[in-house]
């Protein structure tokens, strides 16, 4: 016997609104004989517990007017943790010793990925490099390095307080949240027209919006992903995404 949505066109089940991920350059990984794109499966399972459908985007060397119509088919973009920026791209002029894994086509494309996303007004979650590179571009700039190992938030989950009215607060559900962290850098100058919306005990901004943009916008300095399995908190922030997303349709 078939299924009853196999002959009534009435039957049908929405689909999932669709979230780019740009994807992340690996040299290698275990399954595949080449060096690899990919994301953290935390994260594409986060977002498919929030009911959306997660889509690694190719970074390509195209300017932000062929991006931004690849980005048009899309109901929402994730922009996920990496390495570092080039300090070039937010004017300094020389490297932190400490500054790894950056990648100038990486860069170009996440640069361009967030203001296109932002251009167009699709629903944007930025997760930790995510939230620096929405910072760098629309001008901010970062403290290359947070001052040594005592400093730095790497492996480190600490309690961090949310602005109360902001967007991150209504996805998290919380005026504070214990944020699983991995970052050296962190946000010096926020770009005009961005909002510190979180904060650690230490003063980093752990959490930016756009309260001017023409979407729903919020970004973070730590990995939801982490907990997100757990803490219903974190999966809030994915949640709310993919939310945004569908109404947006």
């Amino acid at each position: 016997m078939r299924h009853p949505a196999a002959t009534d066109p009435a039957v049908t089940t929405a689909p999932r609104p669709l979230v780019a991920i740009p994807a992340r350059f690996s040299a290698t990984t275990s399954a595949l004989r080449y060096a690899a794109e990919v994301n953290a499966r935390a994260l594409v399972e986060a977002v498919w517990r929030a009911g959306g459908e997660p889509a690694g985007l190719h970074p390509a060397d195209q300017d932000e007017r062929d991006v931004a119509a690849r980005l048009a088919r899309f109901d929402g973009v994730l922009l996920p943790g990496g390495g570092d920026l080039a300090p070039h791209r937010y004017g300094a002029a020389d490297a932190h010793h400490s500054v790894y894994d950056v990648d100038e086509l990486q860069d170009a494309f996440d640069l361009r990925v967030a203001r296109a996303a932002l251009d167009l007004g699709l629903p944007l979650l930025a997760i930790c490099r995510g939230l620096q590179v929405v910072n760098v571009a629309l001008g901010g700039s970062l403290e290359q390095d947070m001052g040594g190992p005592e400093r730095e938030h790497r492996h480190v989950v600490h309690p961090v307080a949310v602005r109360s009215g902001s967007l991150l607060e209504r996805a998290v559900g919380a005026g504070k949240v214990d944020a699983s962290c991995y970052h050296h850098q962190r946000v010096e100058r926020t770009a005009e027209g961005l909002t510190v919306t979180a904060r650690a005990a230490d003063g980093t901004v752990e959490g930016l919006e756009l309260p001017s943009g023409k979407g729903w916008f919020t970004a973070v300095q730590w990995h939801p992903e982490d907990t997100a399995h757990e803490d219903p908190a974190q999966q809030g922030l994915f949640d709310a995404l993919v939310r945004a997303a569908r109404d947006g349709r």
